[in-house]
């Protein structure tokens, strides 16, 4: 194995390396490996702040920063301090420099000032002029915790351990998918930070995971989190070390109990007949709704059977008293979807079926990106269709058990930018 996968070496950051300078917007980084550019070091300070001005000591492995604020440059410094920053994998070292400026030779610095430039000008949202910048727009600030990872010239397997391995150097890995697209092995790997993905990708695009192949192909990803089913060797929670392996039965996560036929007030998973439960719903129109709707569906394998009960409400446990997590109480949720009197949402209530209705989807997801998340929940994409203004789409599973395991899976699934999906069964066929 190259050297990505190699342990770092901390102990070059000695403790008396830690002089420390007053305050000031231009930072001092040294022990920079030999073959860094300009670009790296400007993504180092990109998360904090706007980067006003670079200068390069190629000759000694160092380079001067210098940011907008001293304000930035204090929390640079300050997470840097406790993160230990890498370039190219390489441990680097940050401190204030004793210059409250930069003052540079702009002809002798032509080329850093030429990145600056491109790099201001896409942060602004503007055209580049610069003959370099297209490869600049990775360092506008990273707009996604999830990376696309795509395995070029793939020679020896790459195991979902090897890539959680490789990539914690940067972060903290929290989730991982991996599959097969166009006979390419890809995976989806998720940060708990963007600005770890940022430095992950600056640093492993382009680089081989063994000599001379299994090349690593690293974009941001649109999805801004990953919904992971299953811990075996294909996906994996490092956040949820309870999840199935998926030959058994599914975990059932009851936390958001957002209903398609009304709104759940209470759950309670019966004590001695964990595969039955109370379901206490708004009113009994909403009830007789779920009951015709739902009884005889197919779910993880097995028939629903709905009836009517003798209970009018779901008493809560007694204060103090443990029932295990059994009983929930949703009354305050904010994912009823028939609390509003004459919502729209009241005429489109469908029974199951394969086709799914989606809306408030953020502009820049593509379709790709949808199949690949409701393909993820266990099922298989069929056909899709946008609606006009990409907000809204139509999406096909093979069968209504998978489009009911999907609904569960993804109605309300964060998308980023506080666009939270809505999905609903649809009449149409695409």
């Amino acid at each position: 194995m190259s050297g990505i996968a190699n342990g770092n070496d901390n102990k070059k950051l000695r403790v008396e390396d830690r002089m420390e300078s007053p305050p000031s917007r231009v930072l001092h980084i040294r022990k920079l490996p030999s073959e860094v550019s300009e670009t790296e070091v400007i993504a180092l300070g990109l998360p904090f702040g706007k980067v006003t001005n670079i200068l390069m000591l190629k000759g000694k492995n160092q380079a001067f920063l210098e940011l907008g604020t001293e304000e930035a440059a204090i929390t640079m410094v300050n997470y840097y301090t406790a993160v230990t920053p890498h370039v190219r994998n390489v441990p680097v070292f940050i401190q204030f420099s004793n210059h409250k400026e930069l003052k540079t030779d702009n002809a002798l610095n032509q080329r850093a000032q030429a990145v600056l430039q491109a790099v201001t000008a896409v942060q602004a949202g503007g055209t580049p002029t610069s003959g370099s910048a297209a490869s600049e727009s990775a360092l506008t600030p990273a707009p996604s915790p999830v990376l696309r990872i795509i395995i070029d010239n793939m020679f020896y397997p790459v195991t979902l351990d090897v890539l959680q391995q490789i990539f914690s150097k940067f972060g903290t890995v929290m989730k991982i998918i991996t599959f097969t697209k166009n006979n390419q092995f890809q995976a989806l790997l998720q940060f708990s930070d963007p600005v770890n993905a940022q430095q992950a990708k600056l640093s492993l695009d382009g680089q081989n995971i063994y000599n001379a192949c299994c090349t690593l192909r690293i974009d941001f990803s649109k999805l801004v989190n990953l919904n992971v089913k299953y811990n075996n060797d294909k996906s994996r929670d490092y956040t949820r070390p309870e999840l199935p392996a998926g030959d058994g039965q599914p975990a059932v996560d009851s936390s958001g109990a957002a209903g398609v036929y009304g709104d759940v007030q209470r759950v309670k998973i019966l004590y001695n007949k964990k595969d039955s439960a109370l379901i206490q719903m708004a009113d009994a129109n909403q009830a007789q709704l779920a009951m015709s709707h739902l009884n005889g569906q197919k779910m993880y394998g097995k028939i629903i059977r709905v009836t009517l009960s003798k209970h009018q409400t779901v008493q809560l446990p007694r204060e103090g008293l443990d029932d295990q997590g059994l009983t929930k109480d949703f009354t305050s949720s904010p994912l009823h979807r028939f609390k509003k009197p004459g919502s729209k949402n009241f005429q489109n209530i469908f029974p199951p079926s394969a086709t799914l209705h989606l809306s408030n989807i953020p502009q820049d997801v593509t379709e790709e990106d949808l199949r690949l998340l409701f393909s993820n929940s266990g099922g298989t994409v069929k056909a899709f269709k946008f609606f006009q203004d990409h907000k809204m789409a139509l999406l096909q599973m093979s069968t209504v058990e998978e489009a009911i395991q999907a609904l569960i899976d993804l109605h309300n699934y964060n998308m980023g930018d506080n666009h939270h999906l809505r999905v609903s069964f649809s009449k149409s066929t695409i």
